[in-house]
């Protein structure tokens, strides 16, 4: 196994950063090893940015951002990324909305511009609005609304949250997404999508001077807001208790869901809470595959995985019932590899395997330079250090078996979380 040092050193990504006078955020990496280029954009928004009456807003913007701009024709911006023979997308999580193109090197100014008209004069316009308002409520049908299981993280979020915005999903809820009016979407656009809330991430073959040249050209002149932008500083009150209820879903069988409140990312807690998962769940010989599925036979299948996100958020275990067996009785054993967990320290074994697990998957987050664009962009703007991209494996390596257990005591214990038993809809439910 590597040392965290070795592994540091082995795995050094060399970046060059620097803030343009209107606040965007820059960040380059060189990498002649291919001749192509990630051009990205991170925005610090998310749906916990959203007003309780229009949820769904970040994703929404996420959709709309693909319409065009001043300068772009009408649904152009796949066109010129394919004719030029790159690929682009875009995501939105509770906490940030990411937009990147992978291009040929040669074509470093077409990723700029396409980013900088976004962010200077996109269409927010009642047409984009109306098209992009029936894509999203139909993806919404599809993910969340007839797809089985796929409300867990709803109805979980809604229970575990009760006064932070992480309360609603981030796509939203249908009725925010037909009330919503053209002007709530041009204010949402002026209030965030500017360049002082956005960080532009480059990693890949490029000669650094030229870039910044290339910067200062398209992104330069884009004007800062003036004014600040909104952050919810809402504190979630401790659960105190367990949260209990049933879901009827248009399932086959039931399943049992167990949200745990968790520290945010980035915090000392947060590291052990995420080996703990990993021991939990990180694969076919992890704790609770190796009793639930393969020993007892009681789940066809389980997991547990923790988000991380910019405040204190929640971690899932979940478990789908096999043939003939209760939700009561998976959960029951579910619980037991929690107090196990907690009693008892990992073997060192265990241990050794989770920090393998941790090194192998950091060194291939930096192995491409589309995932390296979009590290640096990560921990420049929830943790403010860059260079977290060479060092974070350090804080996983100074997590100990003590800490884990520890992680298990205070944050998956019964008074901190909300169990969801999902169960077939019954006819009369249809």
């Amino acid at each position: 196994m590597l040392a965290a040092s070795q592994l540091t050193w082995a795995q050094k990504v060399d970046y060059v950063e620097y803030d343009l006078d209107n606040g965007l955020h820059v960040i380059l990496h060189q990498d002649k090893s291919t001749p192509i280029v990630a051009v990205a954009v991170m925005y610090h928004v998310g749906s916990k940015n959203e007003k309780p009456d229009r949820t769904g807003f970040a994703h929404f913007f996420e959709h709309l951002m693909f319409e065009g701009s001043e300068n772009i024709e009408r649904g152009e911006y796949d066109s010129y990324v394919q004719r030029a023979g790159g690929t682009l997308n875009a995501n939105t999580t509770y906490d940030r909305t990411y937009y990147y193109e992978i291009l040929p090197s040669n074509q470093l100014a077409l990723g700029l511009w396409l980013e900088s008209e976004r962010m200077l004069h996109a269409k927010v316009d009642q047409k984009g609005i109306e098209t992009q308002r029936e894509v999203v409520k139909e993806e919404r049908r599809q993910r969340i609304d007839n797809q089985p299981y796929g409300s867990v993280l709803q109805e979980s979020f809604e229970r575990a949250f009760t006064e932070h915005p992480y309360h609603w999903p981030v796509i939203g809820y249908m009725k925010d997404l037909e009330d919503a009016q053209e002007e709530d979407y041009k204010q949402f656009y002026e209030d965030f999508y500017v360049p002082n809330n956005a960080v532009l991430s480059i990693a890949g073959d490029i000669d650094i001077g030229d870039a910044k040249n290339l910067i200062a050209t398209y992104f330069g002149g884009i004007p800062k807001s003036k004014k600040t932008v909104y952050r919810p500083n809402i504190v979630e009150p401790a659960l105190n208790g367990e949260v209990r209820d049933t879901i009827y879903d248009n399932i086959q069988l039931p399943a049992v869901i167990q949200t745990y409140r968790i520290p945010a990312q980035g915090t000392k807690d947060y590291y052990a809470v995420d080996m703990l998962s990993r021991l939990l769940s990180g694969g076919e010989s992890s704790r609770l595959y190796k009793a639930l599925v393969d020993e007892q036979q009681k789940a066809l299948f389980v997991g547990n995985f923790p988000l991380a996100l910019e405040d204190p958020g929640a971690s899932i275990a979940f478990g789908i019932c096999n043939m003939g067996v209760s939700p009561d009785e998976l959960e029951k054993a579910m619980n037991t590899e929690m107090v196990r967990a907690m009693n008892d320290l990992i073997t060192e074994k265990e241990f050794e395997k989770l920090r393998n697990q941790v090194e192998n998957e950091l060194v291939s987050s930096n192995s491409r330079v589309a995932s390296i664009a979009e590290n640096l962009a990560t921990y420049y703007l929830f943790y403010g250090d860059t260079d977290l991209v060479n060092k974070e494996i350090d804080r996983y390596m100074e997590v100990t078996r003590e800490d884990i257990r520890e992680a298990a005591k205070n944050y998956f214990k019964a008074d901190n979380r909300v169990v969801l038993t999902y169960l077939p809809k019954p006819s009369d439910k249809s």
